[in-house]
């Protein structure tokens, strides 16, 4: 006997709403269809991982020196680029210095970033004579050009990483401090800040739970911003002396060692700079394209 099979009408597939990007997710995606920013986030990885690889990737010790192999040009047999005024490795050198110059460059905007937006903060949010206080304090400090403030500050605290990190970091805090304080009170006036005041809610709650996240984000990227600023402060103040101390490879101090080779070998001397110039620039492009990232609005 033939069985016939019946084939019953299957219910249709549902439709799964494509679920939207965050707000994160939209500045990641915009951020990676950039290339001048993805361009220099290429060279701060690579000038970044040459640096923490150093001791597997330098060809040699940055510290032996050679007085009979001084200022070799680039290219030279057993030195890819050249040796500096004692003998030494200029590619081992630049490697191991960028170590001391990325954490001199990168720290006092970390340590800025944490303590600015703290103080930002508690002005914007509870306004008033602590607000008027806490601002007409930090004003002291516009009354200087960076440059000149982190030559002081360093040069009354001493020579130093250390000393040129917390200088750094104290030319660096009034201006986030001033960013985060403007954003914060703009926020505080918004109406569901009221309403979260009005239910009731703990100044602490209303700051974690709806201030932090609106003002993160404009101190974000205004910290990014000063990475490069802080690259070349932090190079300038070691050329000065003030920063890290012979013999450590730094490329502020070696620029400043090699001073009296520029005329016998100048591609030897300015290889330091080029470094800052180069690291410092990715630092401000790939700034530049997360503010515009950030944007949602474009």
């Amino acid at each position: 006997m033939a069985s016939t099979f019946e084939f019953l009408p299957q219910p249709p597939m549902p439709v799964v709403a494509a679920q939207p990007r965050g707000y994160w997710g939209t500045v990641l995606r915009k951020l990676m269809r950039d290339p001048v920013a993805m361009g220099a986030a290429i060279v701060l990885l690579l000038i970044v991982a040459a640096a923490v690889f150093a001791p597997l990737l330098a060809p040699a010790d940055p510290f032996k020196s050679s007085m009979i192999k001084r200022l070799l040009p680039i290219g030279s047999e057993g030195y890819l680029l050249g040796s500096d005024e004692l003998g030494r490795d200029m590619l081992s050198r630049l490697m191991y210095g960028g170590r001391l110059s990325l954490m001199m460059g990168v720290m006092p905007v970390l340590c800025a970033f944490g303590i600015g937006t703290t103080i930002g903060l508690l002005a914007g949010y509870v306004g008033g004579k602590v607000n008027m206080v806490i601002m007409r304090v930090l004003d002291v400090f516009y009354a200087f050009p960076s440059v000149l403030l982190a030559v002081a500050i360093s040069g009354a605290l001493g020579p130093g990483m250390s000393n040129s990190i917390l200088a750094l970091t104290l030319v660096f805090v009034p201006q986030i401090v001033r960013v985060a304080e403007s954003v914060t009170t703009q926020v505080r006036k918004l109406d569901y800040i009221e309403a979260a005041r009005m239910s009731g809610a703990s100044a602490m709650s209303i700051i974690r739970t709806h201030v932090l996240g609106n003002v993160l984000g404009p101190v974000f990227v205004y910290a990014t911003g000063l990475l490069s600023v802080s690259m070349i402060l932090a190079a300038g103040l070691s050329f000065l002396g003030l920063g890290v101390r012979p013999p450590e490879p730094e490329w502020g101090l070696m620029l400043n060692t090699l001073r009296s080779a520029i005329f016998r070998n100048p591609w030897i001397a300015a290889l330091p700079g080029i470094m800052i110039f180069a690291t410092s620039i990715a630092f401000n492009l790939l700034a530049d394209g997360v503010r515009s990232a950030m944007d949602i609005r474009k």
